[in-house]
């Protein structure tokens, strides 16, 4: 949607592996370090990387697009002298992969690379949106809009925080029970009610929750997201990425009445400065990244991996190269 199509093309953003080689300039990685790519970079020199408050880097934000290096505008893949070109800087549906350098966390070489290579996109993002944008007090409701593996981990960040009582909100009943296991207390369906959602969750909460993050994409999910949070000390967290000509619409009084409305990217993580301490919390056993985890499939059967996500039947499927 809204991209232009480069191909031929290795896609694939969420992964993790270790350091083969490192060109020329490259001081911060070495041969045999374990990592993650990520999608978006941290070049840790434009003024957003110097900036606590920003984790969009100038030069290495996500660019759909490129398909080649920065360095020389080509690419590092090829087939019979053709090229291949890039995705998102990191093409990991592959054995081996070129990087630049900002685009790849250096992290613990004791962390399993097949459960924490989820952290290089989806839980990252989901966790951080509840944990460092949404900040739920100790005690406190959230609602989570959407209960995919993006959902689920904003869901995990708001039961680590010590949320009271979490919301989910979701068209697919089957979803609920899983669910559970990431501290989701409440179910709320859509279509179930004859009211909009908003009101249902105001009805159910004497007012509205005191956060709630948005993870489906839906731009009436979004104006649901945040009228359904309390007036004054409401805080609501949209995730999710719309279409191209969604319009959000809402009163003016539900932000003169003092409500709050965020949007984040990539859970406000600077990639290679933040994701190893998030890597940390699953070692500590803080966060536990196995229930993401419903799938996995030899490469060779990646199309299997496409269909489970398309049916909605799992969280994340592990691709083995």
């Amino acid at each position: 949607k809204g991209q232009n199509p480069v191909f031929p093309r290795i896609l694939g953003h969420e992964a993790a592996g270790i350091v083969e080689s490192v060109g020329e300039g490259v001081t911060d990685l070495k041969a045999g370090d374990h990592v993650l790519p990520v999608f978006t970079g941290e070049c840790k020199e434009c003024r957003h990387c110097k900036s606590e408050e920003s984790n969009m880097c100038d030069l290495l934000t996500i660019n759909t697009d490129r398909g080649v290096m920065l360095e020389d505008q080509k690419s590092r893949f090829s087939i019979n002298g053709k090229p291949i070109y890039h995705f998102v800087g990191t093409s990991t549906f592959s054995e081996y992969t070129v990087c630049h350098v900002g685009s790849v966390a250096k992290i613990n070489p004791l962390a399993p690379l097949d459960k924490v290579c989820i952290l290089s996109c989806g839980i990252s993002t989901g966790l951080g949106a509840t944990l460092n944008v949404a900040k739920p007090p100790k005690g406190s409701t959230v609602a989570v809009f959407g209960l995919g593996a993006v959902g689920l981990a904003a869901a995990e960040g708001a039961r680590m925080a010590g949320a009271s009582r979490i919301i989910g909100v979701d068209l697919v009943p089957s979803r609920f029970e899983l669910a559970k296991k990431f501290g989701v207390t409440d179910f709320v369906n859509p279509k179930e009610h004859s009211k909009p959602v908003q009101e249902v969750i105001v009805e159910m909460t004497d007012g509205g929750v005191d956060r709630s993050v948005e993870c489906t994409g839906n731009v009436n999910a979004m104006i649901s997201a945040f009228e359904c949070v309390h007036d004054v000390w409401g805080v609501a967290v949209l995730v999710g990425v719309p279409h191209k000509d969604a319009e959000f619409k809402t009163h003016p009084m539900n932000l003169l009445n003092e409500r709050t409305l965020k949007g984040t990217f990539f859970g406000n993580y600077k990639p290679r400065s933040d994701l190893p301490s998030v890597v940390e919390k699953y070692m500590n056993k803080e966060l536990e990244l196995e229930k993401f985890i419903t799938h996995e499939v030899p490469f060779a059967e990646i199309n299997k991996a496409f269909d489970l996500m398309l049916k909605g039947e799992g969280l994340r499927c592990i691709i083995t190269m």
